[in-house]
């Protein structure tokens, strides 16, 4: 017996001595793959163009005719690097928007960034794929990209899915819109919708009681009983806001028949350039790979590292069923979708 319990003691021993083992390797593996900081991220897309074009060439070309042409080609760039570079840039950011515009962080440090090194004859493309969402979110992101216009810096807004309410109300600050054949574009309307559940609590003899000091401070409520009076007064101010979503956008596209197209309506791409809503139809990839040619080409990210919980919930929100196409509005709260 006093053997066994010499036994346990020492399996004891040993147990607790690997737990504290493993509980510091934890600790060490922890500080070393600690969240990096945020930070921007430039990526050359000139260099991503011909890597791509050099890939493919090697798998079909002969290995000596390969080889010559990468050999001209490398001379080729050490006479430009020695000439010195003055060709004009252009910088890509990216905006994928959901209802609260919540990527304005991100949009607001890769402008900020370029702004420090942007010149006369750059250009900022900005891709923009949203469906709308709320007002004062996407009246900021507007400003945002207001900010490279008032900086005399050229700027192209991209549509390759779709850039309704929300979204098209920052595309219209842009001096040229592209869209892709397809791309949903428009929907110059306001929405707002919320349930009320007034009937129900009162079938259960529930009372729900709404104060407020000032005759407009609570139109609209889930709760408590809504009145025609407090349902005037809601439109009165969706359609406040639906004049200064016009406003806007006539003040920046007066080319644009703003009252045929403010009818909350969008269109795809062919269609909507019929209309004056965009400049051209095109791919931001293809106007990209063009401007190539003769222009330095750099995509400029704020990268946010995010923990894998972090990201799995991020696309559960994005393929939630309630973040339509065209943009929804809830909680009574406004926006333009």
């Amino acid at each position: 017996m006093d053997y066994l319990f010499d036994y346990l003691g020492f399996l004891a021993k040993t147990v607790t001595v690997l737990a504290a083992g493993l509980v510091l390797l934890g600790a060490a593996a922890a500080r070393r793959h600690r969240r990096p900081a945020p930070h921007i991220e430039v990526i050359c897309l000139n260099d991503r163009l011909r890597e791509l074009r050099n890939a493919l060439q090697q798998a079909i070309s002969a290995p000596a005719q390969f080889k010559k042409r990468l050999k001209q080609e490398n001379k080729q760039a050490e006479r430009e690097l020695k000439a010195g570079d003055d060709k004009p840039r252009i910088f890509v950011v990216n905006f994928k928007g959901d209802i609260e515009a919540s990527a304005l962080l991100n949009l607001r440090n890769e402008i900020t960034a370029i702004l420090t090194s942007a010149k006369d004859g750059d250009e900022v493309l900005v891709r923009i794929e949203s469906g709308g969402g709320l007002v004062h979110a996407y009246g900021l992101g507007a400003s945002q990209l207001a900010r490279i216009k008032s900086k005399g810096i050229r700027l192209v807004a991209a549509i390759d899915k779709v850039a309704a309410s929300g979204g098209y109300l920052m595309a219209a600050v842009a001096d040229r819109i592209l869209a892709a054949p397809f791309a949903v574009v428009g929907s110059i309307g306001v929405a707002a919708q919320l349930p009320n559940l007034h009937r129900l609590l009162k079938k259960h003899d529930v009372d729900f009681e709404v104060l407020t000091a000032g005759e407009h401070k609570r139109t609209l409520t889930v709760f408590g009983e809504n009145t025609e009076a407090g349902r005037e007064k809601f439109l009165e101010e969706l359609e406040d806001v639906h004049a200064l979503f016009k406003q806007f956008v006539g003040d920046n596209r007066p080319e644009l028949d703003v009252a045929a197209v403010a009818t909350g309506e969008s269109w795809y791409g062919q269609r909507a350039i019929d209309r004056n809503l965009v400049d051209e139809v095109s791919t931001s990839d293809e106007y990209l790979m063009a401007a190539c040619d003769d222009k330095n080409v750099f995509e400029v990210s704020w990268i946010e590292p995010k923990k894998p919980m972090e990201r799995i919930v991020e696309r559960m929100a994005e393929s939630a069923i309630l973040r339509r196409a065209l943009g929804w509005l809830s909680g009574g709260a406004r926006g333009v979708g």
